[in-house]
């Protein structure tokens, strides 16, 4: 029995799930199947995991799935299941960027809750329609930026709320992959067609894909709102219809500066995520492919290297922490913790409880808004000629 089939049973507490998207031949499907599956607090009870029915049936049987769960569209499956006697809780879509926006409404307006792969959608109008209807129809909607689903990471953004790196100066924070150095959506290869294909990604490929991922953590960890930004998105992929490399200088509220690079052509590097944060007292330096780790340096003081499951955390970061010290815990475990927040506020609103701004500590529609909000701004900015704009 897989992973993905281990959370049937009681110790989903009654909670299930579709998913629209997922199915053969796909990626981050499987990472949210699996990472549900890892506390076990939901079970998988339907699909529409392709566009082409044959996959679809094929991921269902794969998943242990009775047929009659299983549907052509995702249209399909949000009616049906609506009508069921036991309909499914939440909606998880894995689709190409493009097709967000509608399948979250139409899941909304029938009354699940919702978790989406960011960006949240392909433009600001749609994210923010989003948002007005999940509260209007009081539904928890959820947006997986990973990245704050690291122990470490919540550490920081309580170091820095507590005032230990005194007043935020600086920001440094970095994406690069390698991926796309060659021309690879032309090799057929699924993941690439999709991402630099505008009909299915929207305005922006490497922005929208991982240059959102840093928005999201340098607002997760420092509480800092953007005030301005100059965007230059490049494409060096020969005839590449979309940005595959972005550098980025941002304003803050406050006065704080930053400077962002994304880039998917940078040879050499894997997922380099890494983000500095420098204030007047302390400074912080996390790398995604270290994620059990950060260093704290500290004016007149020797600079500190915390461990993940060795030092004292925060309560809040500590309760996401799963593995004793030494034995690492990375993407899977991440994606996990942000799925038993949302799995739990989900579980109690079933019940009829009152939920608490704890309750809440995922990401939200709102960081989703605020995503494609810093794309829209990107592209404005870039196609202005690296212009200042307004966040």
């Amino acid at each position: 029995m897989t992973i993905e089939a281990q959370a049937a049973g009681a110790a989903a507490g009654g909670v299930t799930y579709g998913m629209v998207g997922g199915g053969r031949g796909a990626f981050i499907g499987a990472v949210h199947r699996k990472a549900i599956a890892m506390d076990g607090l939901a079970r998988l009870a339907a699909g529409c995991f392709s566009t082409a029915w044959a996959n679809t049936r094929e991921t269902g049987a794969a998943l242990g799935l009775p047929e009659d769960r299983l549907y052509k569209d995702y249209r399909r499956m949000i009616r049906a299941e609506a009508e069921r006697p036991d309909p499914i809780d939440f909606l998880v879509i894995v689709t190409p960027n493009a097709e967000h926006a509608a399948i979250a409404t139409l899941a909304l307006e029938h009354g699940l809750h919702v978790m989406c792969d960011k960006p949240l959608t392909t433009t600001l109008a749609d994210a923010q329609a989003l948002g007005a209807l999940a509260r209007r129809r009081k539904r928890l909607f959820g947006v997986t930026y990973t990245y704050s689903g690291y122990p470490i990471v919540r550490h920081m953004r309580e170091m820095v709320a507590a005032g230990e790196l005194g007043e935020i100066r600086f920001v440094a924070a970095e994406y690069p992959q390698d991926w796309l150095a060659t021309p690879l959506e032309r090799t057929g290869q699924k993941q690439a067609a999709w991402r630099t294909d505008p009909k299915r990604a929207g305005g922006s490929n490497c922005v929208g894909d991982i240059g959102s991922h840093i928005e999201h953590l340098v607002s997760h960890v420092t509480g800092l709102e953007i005030r301005s930004l100059l965007a230059r998105l490049d494409r060096f992929g020969p005839g590449r219809a979309l940005d595959d490399n972005a550098s980025i200088l941002v304003e803050y509220k406050g006065g704080a500066k930053g400077l962002y690079w994304s880039s998917q052509i940078a040879v050499g590097h894997d997922n380099g995520l890494r983000l500095r944060v420098y204030g007047t007292k302390a400074s912080l330096e996390w790398a995604q492919e270290d994620p059990n780790y950060c260093q704290v340096a500290y004016t007149g003081r020797p600079t500190v290297r915390l461990s993940r499951g060795r030092d004292d955390l925060h309560p809040s970061a500590a309760r996401m922490s799963r593995l004793p010290s030494g034995h690492p815990e990375g993407y899977f475990e991440a994606f996990a913790n942000i799925y038993a927040a949302f799995i739990a506020a989900v579980r109690k609103r079933k019940a009829g409880g009152t939920l608490t701004k704890a309750d809440l500590d995922f990401p939200g529609v709102a960081d989703g808004i605020r995503g494609v909000r810093f794309i829209d701004r990107c592209l404005a900015s870039s196609r202005a000629g690296a212009a200042w704009v307004r966040f």
